[in-house]
């Protein structure tokens, strides 16, 4: 039977025994042998408490046993904890990325596609671009979905002529278009014979090579001019025909706050020109003005087929700017 050891420092119940004994030799060995009992009985029933001590000090006692399974509840629930915190910082980056795209998308640049030919050779089917926003300053469809809690504009900042941008449709404000700012509050806008006039001046333009192009039906060639505006811009123009629909308009008188938009592929662009379409844009509705190209695919190929840009990404067009 291990030996257990008393507070008081004066040893175990059996040397307390022994010692009681030998001092009461004149005592009936019945009652010796009662108390002999009574003793082991004691310590008995303390060894069984199954508590270890290593010092008079009750505050040092420890607990044998159960303490391994203690420590594995303590691991098990420490795990989950983990499990739980990593999965709210994952849910919390997740949310930061999103509200900081937000806010450049918003503020700063927002990039856009281009699915239409409207203005070539300026920007061709398969483009991708990006729009400053801070540009023009912000109006309410500088936000998703037009949702800005306020009309007109802050910190604005008037469009140059021959800027290229982006606006809202007029007659329907859910679509975007990008086209050239061509004319200005109270300007006088006019095509004749194919040449655009402002103000009663026919606009400088000279002929350059042509634009070739590959299509379905082989390669096909398209005359191209360099248009100069009357403050100093220069870009290409293709002319698919000289009898073009839109050759030969009326005198558009561009209203105050409002702007006058032509895409630079003359014969093959629904603009400023059919007012019924797309008219003359307010400047509220502008949502920025093209800066530079990231990114171009010829073809029909998605720019997420990866797998095709060895031969579907036109390298040349990378990062030119507008």
């Amino acid at each position: 039977m291990p030996s257990l050891a008393l507070p008081n420092g004066r040893g175990s119940y059996s040397q307390i025994l022994n010692r009681s004994a030998e001092s009461s030799s004149g005592a009936s060995g019945r009652i010796a042998t009662a108390q002999t009992r009574r003793y082991e009985f004691l310590e008995s029933a303390w060894s069984g408490l199954a508590f270890t001590v290593s010092s008079p000090d009750p505050t040092s006692w420890t607990r044998s046993g159960p303490s391994d399974t203690f420590k594995d509840d303590i691991r098990v629930k420490s795990q989950e904890k983990d499990k739980d915190g990593g999965f709210y910082e994952t849910v919390k980056i997740i949310v930061q990325a999103l509200v900081l795209a937000l806010i450049v998308r918003t503020f700063l640049f927002q990039p856009f596609n281009i699915p239409s030919g409207s203005m070539k050779d300026t920007l061709l089917i398969g483009d991708y671009l990006f729009v400053s926003k801070f540009s023009y300053g912000y109006s309410r469809y500088s936000f998703p979905f037009g949702l800005g809690p306020f009309s007109g504009r802050l910190l604005g900042s008037e469009p140059e002529r021959g800027d290229v941008a982006v606006f809202k449709l007029p007659t329907d404000t859910s679509v975007d278009y990008i086209k050239r700012v061509i004319g200005l509050p109270g300007d006088k806008i006019q095509m004749i014979d194919g040449v655009l006039h402002i103000n009663g001046k026919a606009v400088e333009r000279e002929q350059i090579d042509d634009y070739i192009e590959k299509t379905d039906y082989g390669i096909e060639r398209v005359a191209r001019y360099r248009e100069t505006l009357p403050n100093g811009v220069s870009y290409d123009t293709l002319d698919l025909t000289a009898r073009g629909n839109l050759d030969n308009t009326r005198v558009y008188e561009v209203p105050e706050g409002h702007y006058f938009m032509m895409g630079d592929n003359r014969d093959n662009s629904s603009d400023s020109r059919v007012l019924s379409h797309v008219g003359y844009v307010p400047y509220e509705n502008f949502v920025g003005r093209a800066e530079i190209l990231f990114f171009s695919m010829s073809g029909e190929q998605p720019a997420w087929a990866i797998w095709t840009w060895p031969w579907s990404v036109r390298w040349d067009r990378l990062l030119k700017t507008l």
